[in-house]
């Protein structure tokens, strides 16, 4: 069974810093779900805020005649959770779900009671796992010092932004199911590192470090990037996300082979001076 996580905000709208193709069709996600389900990938991510990427994968999987369990989220929104939650069920063409999340932090610590709806639905059996995205470990800090129940959370890991580590032991201690995202650090680790952008100059060294490293070895970027990540065994779900059936084999063929101790010791090695920078956010 296949760690791998098939993230969907492609599917709904243009998304990705190396993404010049805009949004995947539905011909294009119905052959991306055929391939993922055929190679064991068993779980789906996606948002009500991911523009059509809910009504797009509820086309997708009847149209493949595919079944995944599905993560969704909560956006911030002026509709109320239960609401949402009853749409998001329509898109996707499903009864009850896997993981509902709070996508945005800063809206759950201003309407707390949100998180009491999820809850609610959980107790009802409509939703399994209830969590929350997070971007930073201050987010997971307020979250641990308030005791807030949390069955799944997704977080930003990759070979740099290594932040939510130290926490990972203890979290699988409270058999909370982690799901990392940005595995790839939103394609920058293929990025002709002598072309950045001014803002992304101040990571030149760093990004020189692993691509040396990636040739020094003979391995490719993208094994090297999504091999560290999923060889962790403390994750339990790698989001990857895809713009194409080419790009999804690639991924699978990349995790196929493991990385040595060596490997990892060569790149947590690495220490990130300019942090705020391995936020995307922090790109414009």
């Amino acid at each position: 069974m296949s760690k791998l996580v098939l993230g969907t905000v492609q599917f709904g709208v243009n998304y990705g810093i190396n993404n010049t193709d805009g949004q995947v069709p539905l011909s294009e996600v119905v052959e991306i779900l055929k391939i993922a389900a055929k190679s064991g990938i068993k779980t789906l991510d996606t948002s009500s805020g991911y523009g059509e990427s809910e009504q797009v994968l509820g086309k997708a999987m009847q149209e493949s005649g595919t079944h995944f369990q599905l993560v969704s989220k909560y956006p911030t929104s002026t509709i109320g959770v239960k609401d949402t939650f009853e749409e998001s069920l329509k898109k996707l063409g499903i009864d009850r779900i896997y993981g509902y999340m709070v996508h945005h932090f800063d809206f759950y610590l201003k309407h707390p009671d949100i998180y009491d709806v999820m809850k609610d639905l959980k107790s009802k059996g409509m939703i399994k796992k209830i969590g929350f995205s997070l971007y930073t470990v201050e987010q997971l800090q307020t979250l641990l010092d308030n005791n807030v129940e949390i069955d799944i959370l997704q977080f930003p890991y990759n070979m740099l932004d290594r932040q939510f580590e130290p926490y990972m032991p203890s979290l699988k201690e409270k058999r909370v199911e982690i799901h990392t995202r940005s595995a790839f650090l939103q394609g920058l680790f293929f990025k002709d590192i002598d072309k950045l952008p001014e803002k992304l100059k101040p990571l030149y060294g760093e990004l020189k470090q692993l691509h040396d490293y990636a040739d020094k070895r003979g391995i490719p970027m993208e094994q090297l990037a999504l091999s560290f990540v999923y060889g962790n065994s403390l994750v339990d779900g790698v989001l990857i996300g895809v713009d194409n059936h080419n790009q999804l084999e690639a991924n699978i063929k990349a995790v196929s082979n493991p990385l040595t101790e060596a490997d990892y010791k060569a790149i947590r090695s690495i220490k990130v001076k300019e942090k705020r920078l391995l936020n995307p956010v922090n790109w414009n």
